[in-house]
């Protein structure tokens, strides 16, 4: 059979199997709902016996893995528009996607619109019918989801399309359907008609903004920077030495190793046990970071409520027992028990960071979310306090501020990432990247450069190395001065006997 023979057969077979099976639920009024495998298809009925009186009711038909949802008076909407029975119908076809694959995908019929040339199906055939009449308009768009066939690799995009045949030729498009969301193992569509769906991959990658690869690369090697000069900071400055310090050091540590991961390697998703590797890492580090801004919050609290309590803190014994298990113990808790519960959940064809498949992305804002609000009523509880100790307490006033300028600049890039919905998706996705990039940026400026010890401790430096350098030109100018009255010594004596000879 030609190419044309093909699309005309698979067309046949498409409509004649939405008819039988539309006739065949009408057949039995008894039964709501029919289901129906074989192998080389799954069919599945729903035979409306309401009035679907409530707006917003919603159907879900299955057959296979794949799912169609639709709006229960979009149904009956349908079957009064054809004079018949109200019920709906859905088949996903299991060997016609290799078929057509195989037949119609060749590079000689590629298809209408240019986009969809050089790709594959990477689902079943699934099909769709309310009522009596094919591609009818639907007042609420349906929703399909269908299951991936191959792994997403990743310079390919999922595209939703459906099957059209006109004047002999059958073809994909997209017209009507938009994708709603993709994932490692399947994509959800909505489409404002009803035919014949299935996934197609197109070899073009979704790119991204250069602006935005730009900004992320530029700012977080800034970042990065800052944070190893605040690190060292922390570690040679001796007058700085206290608990606060030591918090801030191991904040700008995960900080700082979670850039370096996020901005090495965050894109490796060749390897999906790598990747996921990489997106559990990448959790952990984050997570400490926000679990060592909690406990600065935590620490300035019992400070400042008791200032007595800074006397055995400093001592190390509140650092030893509690701050170092706690603030790496428990990301680790959070991150095993998010794998436990759903090892699939980490890396995504684009990106090797958390699914929002089953809303998994909370395992991580979940804990953020509550940290931050924790420390926003530390905070709230700190102002109260300080505002009747005016002045016994002024350092303590400046390290709350500071830590409060923390928190929004470690919070603040989560917050644009959960509002990326909507017309303000691109404005967010820019201040989520600014934000995010800058933060080492902003932590050593509030923490090192705003800090007056630390700026001290800065001048020493840069005196002593001064000096060394003075000390270093004086030793050269006085080594040549010493080389110069040796050569003179030297050279008298030469000239005196020359003389006498």
């Amino acid at each position: 059979m030609s190419e044309g023979e093909v699309a005309s057969a698979v067309d046949v077979l498409l409509q004649s199997m939405e008819t039988a099976v539309l006739a065949t639920a009408r057949r039995s009024p008894e039964r709501m709902t029919q289901s129906v495998t074989t192998e080389s298809m799954a069919v599945q009925t729903w035979l409306v016996t309401g009035d679907c009186s409530q707006d917003s009711e919603v159907f879900r038909l299955s057959a296979h893995r794949e799912t169609m949802d639709a709006h229960c008076n979009t149904v009956t909407g349908a079957a009064t528009q054809a004079g018949l029975t109200a019920v709906a119908v859905f088949i996903s076809y299991s060997t016609l996607g290799s078929i057509i694959n195989r037949r119609l995908l060749s590079q000689g019929n590629p298809p209408a619109g240019g986009t969809l040339g050089n790709s594959h199906l990477n689902s079943r055939v699934v099909s769709g019918a309310f009522g009596g009449r094919r591609h009818i308009h639907l007042s609420r768009p349906a929703k399909f989801t269908l299951y991936h066939s191959q792994d997403i690799q990743t310079k390919e995009e999922s595209l939703c399309v459906y099957w059209k045949f006109v004047d002999g030729e059958g073809t994909w498009s997209r017209d009507g359907c938009t994708v709603l969301h993709v994932n490692s193992t399947h994509t959800t569509c909505s489409c404002d008609h009803l035919s014949s769906f299935a996934l197609r991959m197109a070899p073009t990658a979704v790119t991204e903004s250069y602006t935005l690869t730009v900004i992320t690369y530029v700012a977080l090697t800034l970042s990065l920077l800052c944070l190893l000069f605040a690190i060292l900071t922390f570690l040679l400055c001796r007058s700085i030495r206290n608990v606060s310090t030591s918090i801030h050091l191991q904040l700008c540590l995960c900080l700082f190793l979670a850039d370096l991961l996020f901005l090495t390697a965050v894109t490796r998703t060749s390897s999906r046990v790598a990747c996921a590797a990489i997106a559990g890492f990448l959790q952990y580090l984050f997570l400490a970071c926000f679990t060592w801004m909690f406990l600065e919050g935590l620490h300035l609290f019992l400070t400042i409520r008791n200032p007595k309590v800074e006397n055995y803190t400093s001592a190390g014994r509140f650092k030893k027992r509690y701050m170092y298990p706690f603030g790496y113990g428990f990301p680790a808790l959070v991150v095993v028990i998010s794998a436990v519960l759903n090892p699939e959940g980490y890396g995504s064809p684009q990106y090797c960071w958390l699914s929002q498949e089953k809303g998994f992305h909370w395992s991580f804002l979940g804990p953020v979310c509550v940290i931050i609000l924790i420390n926003a009523a530390f905070f709230l509880l700190i102002l109260c306090i300080l505002r009747n100790k005016h002045t016994s307490l002024r350092d303590h006033r400046l390290l709350t501020f500071k830590a409060i300028a923390q928190l929004f600049i470690l919070g603040c890039p989560w917050i644009f990432a959960l509002l990326k919905v909507g017309p303000a998706a691109t404005v967010m996705e820019y201040l989520f990247t600014i934000s995010y990039s800058l933060q080492g940026a902003f932590i050593f400026l509030v923490h090192c450069l705003l800090n007056r010890q630390v700026r001290e401790e800065y001048q020493r430096w840069i005196k002593s190395v001064r000096t060394f350098g003075t000390k270093s030109q004086t030793y050269d100018v006085s080594m040549s001065t010493v080389r110069t009255a040796d050569t003179k010594m030297i050279r008298g004596p030469l000239l005196c006997s020359n003389t006498s000879l």
